[in-house]
């Protein structure tokens, strides 16, 4: 019997390719991100383990969409932060002006098995399902520029 190797996921060559296509058609491209401890996000913005990021080239420095995480450096209110996160902790892409892209299983995600002392870890399960077109939540924080002269 022929075993085939196992294949990449394709996750992030569609992440790559949604990514330029909102560029190409002059919109901003956001993530969405199921957050954990391994995701390197500010936790003042993360809302119900979720957090949608602006990935734009106007928002980010230094994007790099690779097989294994998106990285990028960004201000969140004013201050410079660095941004990792996994591919696999990423549930979809889209277009801020129309919604339009493209959502993701996050299944995935390796769950803890036991902690330290023996005893099973509970995480909370997921209950959202995010369709194909997310809608934009508001945020009760809007960000304001101030001129400086």
């Amino acid at each position: 019997m022929i075993v085939a190797p196992e294949l990449a996921s394709a996750k992030p060559y569609l992440l790559r390719a949604m990514y330029e296509w909102c560029c190409e058609q002059g919109l901003t491209p956001y993530v969405a991100v199921f957050v954990d401890e391994q995701v390197k996000v500010p936790q003042e913005f993360v809302r119900d383990n979720e957090i949608t990021l602006n990935v734009g080239m106007d928002a980010t420095n230094n994007l790099i969409i690779g097989n294994d995480s998106l990285e990028f450096k960004a201000r969140f209110s004013g201050v410079p932060r660095q941004v990792v996160v996994p591919v696999t902790h990423i549930m979809a892409i889209y277009g801020r002006e129309n919604g339009q892209g493209m959502a993701f299983p996050i299944s995935d995600i390796e769950q803890p098995e036991a902690s330290a002392s023996g005893i099973t870890v509970a995480t909370k399960p997921i209950s959202k399902k995010l369709s194909v077109t997310p809608s934009i939540k508001k945020e009760k924080i809007k960000p304001a520029l101030r001129r400086v002269k």
